[in-house]
Parts: C-alpha cells; sequence; structure tokens
C-alpha cells in the first residue's frame, strides 16, 4: 500500500509544477523522467558501496549524474541548463537500457524558471528506493492524477475495478495476456502480480484480502504492492515465458511511455508494449491470446473509425470494434472481460444487434453491470463487464447477469469509500457459478439472475440488460392482474415538447406539465395547473396531445415513478407517458394512479439509458396491476384518502411550525457584537484538509453545512479526518454547549452540541460560526431556539449576499440583535417551546402512521409477494 510520505511528496512536486506545467499529462511526465533519472542514480550508487561500478552515468554522461545537479557551486541556470540538456540527450545514452532511452525519447523542460526547478528536483531528490517495486506504487498513484484522456474517451480504470475483473479471468502462468488498449498498463500489472501471488509459497487465498474488498481507502491510495510475494514456485524459464506473454498495445505515444515505466517498475524488465492502433492496423491481426483484459476507448472520432476490412462486424463504432477485435482474437479456450458503454448493451443499431448476437452465440457467458459513477470525477458514464469465455460457453446455454449497485465508495466526485460493497459478494458469486457450471444450473440469487441464450435471442434488439429478464414478482392478490397496456381499458399516450426557440409555442392557455409540477414528496400529485403554459401552435407543432381530465400522469425520464392525476385538461412534456382511462366501469383513475405507484422499482428495471434513464412506452404497456371490482376500488380510494386527509392536516402543522418568543419591550435587545458570546469562526486556512484527508471513520468528527438542518444535526453523512490533521487545524474546534450557525449555502440552519455528546472532537468548516456562551447571561438551548424565529431569520434575511452562493457575512452579522432577558425567563421560554416541539413530534409520527397505512392498504391489494 503506498505510504503516506510517497504520497505527500508526489502531491507537492505536482503543486509545484502546476504553475508552470498546468496539464496534468505533462507533469506526469515531468515527474516521471525526473523520478526514473534519480532511480538510476540510486542503482549506480548501490553498485558502489557493493564495491562495483557504475552502469548508467558512466564515460561521457558521467557529468550529468543526478548528484552533479546538487553542487552547490552552481547557480540556479547553470542548474536549470544541466538538467535540460540532460534528459534531452539521455535517449542517445548507450550505457542504459532501450527501454530507458525510450522514456527519455523527445523528453525537455517546459519552462526556465531556475527556482522551479530547484525547488521540484529538491522534493524528487527525497526519494531514495533501491528497489523498483516500491517505486511502482508511487508511479501508479502518480498516474491517478491523469484521470481522463476526454478526447478519445478513454477513462483511467480504477484499480479495485482492475482487479476484480482479473480475479475472475484468473490468467494462468502458462497463458498469453493481451490488453489492445492499454493506457498505463493497469490490466496487464495486475494479471503479472495475480500470477506472482498465485505461484508465491506464502500465498493464502483464506487470508488473503483482495483489493477490492478493501475498506476505508480511498481509490488514489488503491495500489498493489505484492512485494512479499515472490513467485518462488515459478522456474527461471516459467518466469522468462510469463514476461514474453505479457503484451499491450496503445495508439498514443505518451501512453506507451507510461506504460514501459509503469511494468518496468513492477518487475517487468523488458515489457512488450507497442505503439499500435489496434482498429486500423493489419500487422498483428494475426496474434492471438489466452487472455484478454480491457477498458478500450468508447469515443469515435467525428465521422467514425475507418477499419480494415478483416472484422467480423462493419462499424465505424470503436466501442463496437474493439469489443469485436477482442472476441476474435481469443485462442479456441481463450476468456476475456471488456467494459463496455451501455450502448453496447442495448442500442439498436444493427452493428451493435449484430455483435450482441454474435456474442450471445459464441463468446459471452455473463454481463456485470456497474454502477453509473464508477469513473466520477472524470465522467459519470454507465457502464458494463462482458465475460466472454470460449470454453463455458460451450457448456451452458445460460448467461449470467449481476447488478453491482456499490464498488465500495460513493458515486460523487471525490469518490469517498462506503460500507456498501458489492464486488466481493459478485466475485463469490461467479465462482460458485464456475463451480457449479457443469453440474446443473441455479434460477436466481441475490442481484444474479441466470437467463436462457434462447430467451435473449428472441427479443428483437438481443438486448444484454439484466433487469429486463427479471421476472415482475408473483402476486397472490385474490384480483386479476392486468396489463397497462390492456387497450379495452386503457390508453397510453406520451407526451411531447414544442420548438424552444420559436416563441409562438410558448406562453398561451395550455397547461403544459413537467417534473417541477409533480413534488417528489407527493404519493399522488392533484394536478390543476401547470408552471409552464404552451400555445395551440405549440400543441399542433409537437408531439404533445391534450390529455383528458382525470388520467394518470406518471413519470418515466430521469426521476422515474412521480405520478399525479390531472384535474383539468393539459398537456405534459415527452418525460411522461400518461394513462387514460377509456373504460370508466372497469377502473377508477384515483386506484390505478394508487397501484401505479407500487410499481416504480419495476419501472427502474425496465428503463434504460446512460445519464438520464427512461422508460419507453412499449415497456411501459407491460407493467401490470390488480384490478377488482369498481365498488371494491371506490371503497379503497376512500379509506386512502380519509388517511391523505390525516397527513395532509399533519403536515400543515409541521411546516407552519417555527418557534416564536414573544419579545417583551422590557427586555434589553443587544447586537451580537455586545452579546454575552464569542464568534468563532471555521477553520479556512493553508492546513485546511483535503478531499484525501476524509474518511468515514477517524479521530476527529468535520462538520460541513450539509450535517446542518434548520433545527438539529444531520447524520447522514458524516466525515471524520486524522488525530495527525485535526492537530495542525487552527480554529473551529467545537466545545460542549456550543451552538453551531451556519454562514454559506444553507444560511441559518443552526444545531446545538448537546446533539452530538457521543463525539470526543469535533470541528466545523469555514461555512458555519460557533457561538460559545457566557452561561451566566445566556443559556445555549435559548440562543439555539432564538436562531429558528422568525424574527431572527428575518433579520439573516436583510444582511445575506451573494445569489448563487450565499453567504451571511460576520461583518454584518454583528449588528443582528438578540432579545436578553433574564436567565430565568430564558428557562421558561426554552420548556415552552420545548412542549410545542413535542406537539410536533407527535404530528411527524403521525404523518408516518398513516403513510404506513396508506403502503400497507396497497400491498395489501397487491397480495404478499413470493
Amino acid at each position: 500500500m503506498l505510504d503516506t510520505e510517497t504520497k505527500r511528496r508526489i502531491d507537492t512536486a505536482r503543486d509545484i509544477l502546476v504553475g508552470k506545467v498546468p496539464d496534468p499529462k505533462s507533469q506526469v511526465e515531468q515527474i516521471t523522467i525526473a523520478l526514473i533519472y534519480k532511480f538510476m542514480d540510486d542503482m549506480d550508487l548501490e553498485s558502489e558501496e557493493l564495491g562495483g561500478e557504475r552502469s548508467f552515468f558512466k564515460g561521457d554522461f558521467e557529468k550529468y549524474s543526478w548528484r552533479r545537479i546538487f553542487d552547490p557551486r552552481m547557480g540556479g541556470f547553470e542548474i536549470l541548463n544541466l538538467y535540460s540538456e540532460a534528459i534531452m540527450k539521455m535517449n542517445v545514452n548507450p550505457n542504459i537500457p532501450q527501454l530507458f532511452r525510450d522514456i527519455f525519447k523527445n523528453a525537455y523542460l517546459p519552462y526556465r524558471d531556475p527556482e522551479t526547478l530547484k525547488v521540484f528536483l529538491k522534493v524528487i531528490n527525497d526519494f531514495t528506493y533501491d528497489h523498483s517495486e516500491k517505486l511502482g506504487d508511487a508511479f501508479e498513484y502518480l498516474l491517478s492524477v491523469l484521470g481522463s484522456q476526454g478526447e478519445a474517451g478513454q477513462f483511467r480504470t480504477p484499480r479495485h475495478i482492475i482487479d476484480f475483473m482479473v480475479e475472475i479471468i484468473d490468467p494462468k502462468k502458462d497463458e498469453t495476456i493481451l490488453d489492445p488498449a492499454c493506457g498505463t498498463a493497469g490490466f496487464l500489472i495486475s494479471s503479472y502480480k495475480h500470477i506472482i501471488k498465485h505461484n508465491s509459497s506464502n500465498y493464502n487465498p483464506k487470508e488473503e484480502t483482495k483489493t477490492f474488498e478493501v475498506k476505508d481507502v480511498h481509490l488514489d491510495e488503491l495500489t498493489i504492492n505484492s512485494k512479499k510475494y515472490s513467485g518462488d514456485k515459478l522456474t527461471p524459464d516459467e518466469r522468462s515465458r510469463l514476461a514474453k506473454n505479457i503484451k499491450g498495445y496503445d495508439i498514443s505515444p505518451d501512453m506507451v511511455r507510461l506504460s514501459l515505466v509503469n511494468m518496468y517498475l513492477h518487475g517487468l524488465h523488458s515489457p512488450l508494449i507497442h505503439e499500435y492502433d489496434t482498429l486500423t492496423s493489419e500487422d498483428k491481426w494475426n496474434e492471438y491470446a489466452d487472455v484478454i483484459l480491457a477498458n478500450p476507448p468508447f469515443m469515435s472520432p467525428k465521422g467514425g473509425i475507418r477499419p480494415h476490412k478483416r472484422f467480423s462486424i462493419t462499424s465505424k463504432r470503436s466501442e463496437v470494434l474493439f469489443v469485436d477485435y477482442i472476441a476474435e482474437h481469443l485462442t479456441p479456450n481463450g476468456r476475456a472481460a471488456v467494459i463496455v458503454p451501455e450502448g453496447v448493451i442495448f442500442q439498436s443499431g444493427t452493428a451493435y444487434k449484430n455483435l450482441r448476437k454474435m456474442l450471445v452465440e459464441n463468446y459471452l457467458v455473463g454481463v456485470i453491470s456497474l454502477p453509473a459513477g464508477v469513473f466520477q470525477p472524470y465522467s459519470g458514464v454507465k457502464t458494463s463487464i462482458l465475460w466472454l469465455d470460449r470454453t463455458l460457453v460451450k457448456k451452458t446455454d445460460k448467461i449470467l447477469f449481476i447488478k453491482i449497485d456499490n464498488d465500495g465508495f460513493d458515486l460523487g466526485a471525490q469518490r469517498r469509500p462506503i460500507k456498501q460493497n458489492d464486488l466481493p459478494e459478485s466475485s463469490k458469486c461467479i465462482k460458485e457459478y464456475l463451480s457449479i457450471i457443469s453440474m446443473g444450473t441455479i434460477n436466481e440469487f441475490g442481484n444474479e439472475i441466470l437467463i436462457s441464450k434462447e430467451e435473449v435471442r428472441s427479443t428483437h434488439d438481443i438486448n444484454l440488460r439484466g433487469e429486463r429478464y427479471k421476472k415482475q414478482s408473483v402476486s397472490i392478490s385474490e384480483f386479476p392482474l392486468i396489463e397497462l397496456g390492456d387497450e379495452s381499458i386503457f390508453e397510453i399516450e406520451s407526451g411531447g415538447t414544442p420548438k424552444s426557440q420559436d416563441p409562438e409555442c410558448w406562453n398561451g392557455d395550455i397547461d403544459w406539465i413537467t417534473l417541477v409540477d409533480l413534488p417528489a414528496e407527493n404519493l399522488i400529485s392533484n394536478i390543476y395547473k401547470s408552471e409552464r403554459k404552451i400555445t395551440q401552435k405549440g400543441l399542433k407543432t409537437s408531439s404533445a396531445r391534450l390529455i383528458p381530465v382525470n388520467s394518470i400522469i406518471v413519470s418515466t425520464r430521469a426521476t422515474i415513478g412521480r405520478i399525479g392525476i390531472n384535474r383539468v385538461e393539459l398537456a405534459t412534456n415527452q418525460g411522461f407517458k400518461n394513462v387514460i382511462v377509456k373504460d370508466p366501469n372497469r377502473a377508477v383513475p384515483e386506484f390505478v394512479a394508487l397501484m401505479v405507484t407500487n410499481l416504480k422499482e419495476r419501472m427502474m428495471e425496465l428503463a434504460s439509458g446512460g445519464t438520464f434513464k427512461e422508460l419507453s412506452k412499449s415497456n411501459f404497456k407491460t407493467l401490470q396491476i390488480p384490478l377488482p371490482p369498481l365498488s371494491v376500488q371506490e371503497e379503497i380510494v376512500a379509506e386512502i384518502e380519509s388517511y391523505q386527509k390525516i397527513i395532509d392536516g399533519a403536515r400543515q402543522v409541521v411546516e407552519n411550525y417555527k418557534p416564536r418568543i414573544d419579545i417583551d419591550p422590557e427586555w434589553p435587545m443587544v447586537e451580537f457584537k455586545d452579546a454575552p458570546f464569542e464568534i468563532i469562526d471555521g477553520d479556512r486556512g493553508k492546513n485546511y484538509p483535503k478531499g484525501d484527508d476524509f474518511s468515514s471513520t477517524g479521530y476527529c468528527l468535520f462538520l460541513n453545512t450539509k450535517n446542518v438542518r434548520p433545527n438539529g444535526f444531520n447524520f447522514d453523512e458524516l466525515m471524520f479526518v486524522s488525530k495527525e490533521k485535526d492537530e495542525i487545524l487552527s480554529k473551529g474546534k467545537l466545545k460542549r454547549e456550543d451552538v453551531v450557525l451556519t454562514t454559506r449555502g444553507t444560511v441559518g440552519n443552526t444545531a446545538y452540541y448537546d446533539d452530538l455528546v457521543s463525539f470526543e472532537h469535533i470541528r466545523i468548516n469555514s461555512g458555519m460560526l460557533i457561538f460559545r456562551l457566557n452561561r451566566e447571561k445566556l443559556i445555549p438551548p435559548y440562543l439555539f431556539l432564538y436562531f429558528q424565529t422568525e424574527n431572527c431569520q428575518e433579520q439573516f434575511k436583510k444582511i445575506i449576499s451573494g445569489a448563487a452562493q450565499p453567504q451571511l457575512p460576520i461583518r454584518d452579522l454583528k449588528y443582528a440583535k438578540i432579545p436578553l432577558p433574564p436567565i430565568d425567563i430564558q428557562k421558561s421560554i426554552v420548556k415552552e417551546i420545548i412542549q410545542e416541539q413535542s406537539l410536533i413530534i407527535s404530528n411527524k409520527e403521525l404523518i408516518r402512521k398513516y403513510e404506513q397505512k396508506i403502503k400497507d392498504r396497497i400491498a395489501k391489494v397487491w397480495g404478499n409477494e413470493i
């Protein structure tokens, strides 16, 4: 695992370069060149200390040795000129291996600032590795900053996903291994380490913690460090053959150079990485591999790829051609795991369908759906892993579909560790499937399902989305199940959007519904008007149409499953499917809407798409609901409406309540600057924690504005920092009985320390203030409740600045006022408000109770699911 000091040095080196070399790839190249330069000098030094001679810096190149650069007699420009000349000439140094000469090919110093270079080289000089393995881990962390090469559709594959795929494919010591779009060689290095580990005497599979099982470690720190595995079971011939069996191609010379370094530093001293265009060149077409692992580029250039004619599938799309190439270049017993975008899984184009047909018939044994966001912060693209195996495909007539909901990290830009991780269980499932594939089959377990190839082939588009084949839960409802597509009862209409650039289509008198008109908190929204309106021309020139009163409006795009009933004639946008009840003697609209609320999960399973999932009209029509006699429907609707009235009344109380303090004119009104409290702002200095400093557990709780509600703490996403980080922070430390106020973003929210008594060490960020009280004049609960009152909130509103990011400036806040009655009156006010709030809590419980009654009544209609 990468040590903290090495990580810090690499971050420091990047910080030094960022002003002169803003491009992350160029930063990586400059640090790479310097590390290799220093590493060669370290090896020369080690050789001399052992009584040997220099290998790299000798003869005409002795003057370029790393130590000469640090000669105290040299000035800044002399150092700059020597270093610049050295890296430019290193590619002709006959004393270094061809690999290193290739690394220094076309190397140059992109800036002429001697002070920047001196500071940078001093940081590099702190790296003292005599073994390339540890430097390899450092280099792998350095590569993590590359992130996205967006123009080529390339995204660095997270280490734990790489290792998960390698674990599935399980490459062996005598097999040829290929990555035809290798990038920085992550798959090849992981495969090499996998083989070394499995051929070491000290490897115990029952005790080994795999990378994809590691918890509470940030993605950037998930480096492979298997130096403890020597591969001692491998013979010299096997080692030599293994090194020759691992190959990679990449179209980018920069990536080839980085791959060469990465592989060398991980123990492969003669790596076989070729600069090669896999899709347009035929030079290596006749070379096959037993194992292929890849995350090829997804994006095709404008006009598409111009491949040669030897591909089985005719296409100009890079993702189609790469998958075709991988499948066709497996040996007769070969296997592969390849990451693909969702287009390969379900797009209806001819090339996509032909590719899926070929895979299902000859190669495909499994599809592993990854969560959208695996490639964050660089892309939220949704991807899957195709598992190909030419041997297994002959032994089973089924395809295993696995859905990964969580990969151990949240799906935001920071990709912070979380407890939920489906990868270990999915790996276990795959091993179980492999062990029983020759003995029989299993039907369904957890997030995994087995579907016959015949069923997949029978769909018109040969769709590879597992959710499409997951059977709807069997209902034992006493009532018949009716499809929404039953045209004797229902009519399904989609919406539409008029031309946005035509002003004659907008601001008319026809209500036009969008998601904003269906609040997320409502079970079913009664719609009487819309935020936006369109004209008759907008209606006639678009696919929108007027929906009759009392139709069921269902959101089927993005936020799938919001439901409303229109109480006026209106139109909707294309994000809705609208259920029109054609036969009022068979169905009550309100009842239909209630039953559809139970179908949200099923709608999500049937939806497709990347950034925004959408449920097609044809799939929507397949949804089924129980339909009892009309009198029973009316009775159920009346019962649920009575529950809803109680909920609406209780919600009015909850939403309109605010603590109120009746201010006596005799009480002094004191400005905050003169009030009996000290105002302490949150930490914002140079030692402020960075993204990598946070974790889901730790020594010190670090609160941000999201952790503070209008009247208390939010405990959903608490983050922590280490003791070492806590000790270098200068301010923002919370103490017992402090009151907190947010001053940025969610301005005016407040919380009271007593809610956090279980945490010993707490700090706040710069978007909050701590109020530390003189308790002889002001008690914390009184201040906490006063911040919530309308009187105080109105004062805050008058001094808030900023639109996109509201702020409550301290310079203005000090003139806000607080009434200061005697302590005994403060206590009586607190007591009275606490009693009021207990009634609010009771109303909240009433809402919860009756919402559950509605759910239970709907579930009763559906019957128990089996």
